[in-house]
């Protein structure tokens, strides 16, 4: 949710577009007839069901502003970001949702070699545990975006298809389904076609829920990661002491980990991580601070699949890393 939104018009331009000419009903825009007529080609779909189904729904304005982005973006800041998610509220409620489904948790440990707090984690982060999981009509936000919304109108049309392919798969009406603005669905805000993909049948009950049954939630976001590559038993970050000269050149090698530790040693960077280890460098910034450096591994790259920001999957890590401890702490007591 939340991973994609590179507009190739600016905010302001775009902005200005969208509050001047609000886009024609979905019963009147010869594009929505061409993608109904193309899904009962191509996916065996009745055309004037799918047409019927739009004639419910119109553009929400509400999704077309809050998919912009900001005309006057905030100064990047780590400290700002961690503190939303990072934070005692989320602490408390991830040990919570833990003690309520340890064996859940566990089971997919063994299944797919993800721990229980970076599931936690991922789940506390993006939806407060199940308690956040957005109010939009999913059919509503999606035809809105892959219809009114040119710079990602192709991806939003993929995923219309794709949440319509699921509706059809899971036997519900798409009408009903609630979601954020962007179309993410349920507990770990996947989107339909990441559910289609990777959503598991954890509970049993041989369909896939992902906003009602907390067990499939859970086997998802492993099956996700796993599926992204996730590496059983390795680490995700280490803390760095980097040069400033340094940072430029590792920063320009990307996200995905391919400097090996043993070449950031000869240049001074300081780590405890293995010599051939193969990282990544991850900069937090904050204003008015000196930056934090971290080297992100294999596991670190694939949180970054969840959600495309080094911030995400570091508060995502974060998270994970205080909750652990302090489940730890309080089986010691």
């Amino acid at each position: 949710m939340k991973l994609f939104f590179a507009a190739l018009l600016s905010a302001a331009s775009l902005g200005q577009a969208i509050a001047a000419e609000p886009p024609p009903a979905f019963a009147d825009d010869p594009a929505v007839s061409e993608f109904a007529l193309d899904l009962e080609q191509r996916q065996g779909f009745n055309a004037a069901e799918v047409l019927g189904q739009f004639a419910q729904i119109q553009p929400n304005q509400r999704v077309l502003q809050l998919i912009l982005p900001p005309e006057t973006p905030q100064q990047r800041s780590w400290e700002r970001y961690r503190s939303r998610f990072v934070n005692e509220r989320r602490i408390k409620g991830g040990l919570r949702f833990w003690q309520a489904h340890p064996a859940t948790l566990a089971r997919a440990r063994a299944f797919y070699g993800v721990p229980e707090e970076i599931i936690v984690a991922i789940i506390g982060v993006e939806t407060e545990y199940g308690q956040n999981t957005g109010g939009f009509g999913v059919l509503e936000a999606l035809a809105t975006l892959a219809f009114a919304y040119p710079p990602r109108a192709d991806f939003f049309r993929g995923e219309l298809e794709q949440f319509l392919l699921l509706a059809r798969e899971n036997n519900f009406d798409p009408l009903t389904i609630k979601g954020s603005y962007a179309g993410a669905i349920g507990i770990p805000q996947f989107m339909p076609g990441s559910q289609r993909r990777y959503g598991v049948d954890f509970d049993g009950d041989q369909r896939v829920d992902l906003s009602a049954s907390v067990d499939d939630a859970i086997g998802s976001v492993a099956h996700f990661l796993q599926q992204h590559g996730w590496q059983s038993g390795q680490p995700v970050a280490l803390a760095a002491a980097v040069p400033e000269e340094a940072v430029p050149a590792l920063l320009a090698a990307g996200i995905r980990p391919s400097v090996l530790v043993s070449e950031l040693q000869e240049q001074g960077i300081i780590t405890s991580a293995e010599p051939a280890a193969k990282v990544a460098l991850v900069d937090l910034a904050s204003p008015g601070k000196a930056a934090e450096y971290w080297l992100g591994f294999d596991n670190f790259y694939v949180l970054t699949r969840y959600n495309r920001s080094s911030f995400y999957a570091m508060a995502v890590f974060q998270l994970a890393e205080t909750l652990r401890q302090r489940r730890s702490s309080a089986a010691a007591e």
